[in-house]
C-alpha cells in the first residue's frame, strides 16, 4: 500500500499502483524512440575543433569549475569516427574549410555541430578574404553560440540547447527527404 495521506480532510485520494509493481517486475509507459533520444541527448561525445581564443574558453568549460561532464559529455574524443558532436571554436581560414568538412564527414551518424563564437558563426571581426565567413558555408550547423569569445556559461547553454534538439529529434529525421535535401545543398551524399 501507498504511504499515509497527510491531510485526513483532503478530498485528494491516492491511486493504487498498477498490478505487478508489488512483485518487483515494474512497468514502463513510454516509446522506444523517446528512450533512444534521451540516451543520445545525455551521451553526446564532443570533438573539439578549436583554432583560437574560443578554444581557450572551451578548455575552461571542460575544467572543474564548469564541468561539461555533468551533462554527459565527459568523454572527449579526438578521432572523428568516435564522436557525434563537433564543436567548432575559433577562426576558420578558407584553407581549413576542406579539412573541417572532411572531419565532419568522418564523424559517426547521427552527428551534430555547434559553432562557438563569432568567428565560427560569421567570421567575426575578420571580414577578409582568407577567413571563412561562417562554417555554415561548408557544413550544416545546429546551434550557434554568440560571443567573442563566449563565456563558458554560453558554451554550456549551447550544449543544453543541442540536447533539447536531440531529445526532440525523430529517429526517422535523418532518412527524411528534407534532411537529404539539406545535405545535398552542402554537396554531401
Amino acid at each position: 500500500m501507498r504511504p499515509v495521506q497527510y491531510n485526513e480532510n483532503s478530498k485528494v485520494t491516492v491511486a493504487d499502483l498498477p498490478e505487478g509493481v508489488y512483485q518487483g517486475e515494474g512497468f514502463m509507459a513510454t516509446k522506444l524512440e523517446s528512450v533512444i533520444s534521451l540516451a543520445r541527448a545525455n551521451s553526446l561525445w564532443p570533438l573539439p575543433f578549436a583554432t583560437s581564443c574560443c578554444g581557450i574558453e572551451f578548455m575552461a568549460t571542460m575544467g572543474a569549475n564548469y564541468d561539461l561532464a555533468r551533462f554527459g559529455s565527459e568523454r572527449m574524443g579526438f578521432t572523428p569516427r568516435q564522436c557525434d558532436m563537433l564543436l567548432v571554436a575559433g577562426t576558420i581560414a578558407k584553407k581549413m574549410a576542406p579539412i573541417l568538412r572532411q572531419v565532419y564527414l568522418q564523424m559517426a551518424e547521427p552527428r551534430w555541430v555547434i559553432a562557438i563564437g563569432a568567428c565560427a558563426s560569421s567570421g567575426g571581426i575578420f571580414d577578409s578574404y582568407p577567413v571563412l565567413q561562417g562554417i555554415d558555408q561548408v557544413i550544416p550547423v545546429d546551434v550557434y553560440v554568440p560571443g567573442c569569445p563566449p563565456r563558458p556559461e554560453g558554451i554550456l547553454d549551447g550544449v543544453l540547447k543541442l540536447q533539447k534538439i536531440v531529445k526532440n529529434e525523430s529517429l526517422r529525421r535523418r532518412h527524411s527527404e528534407q534532411y537529404k535535401g539539406l545535405l545535398n545543398e552542402y554537396g554531401i551524399q
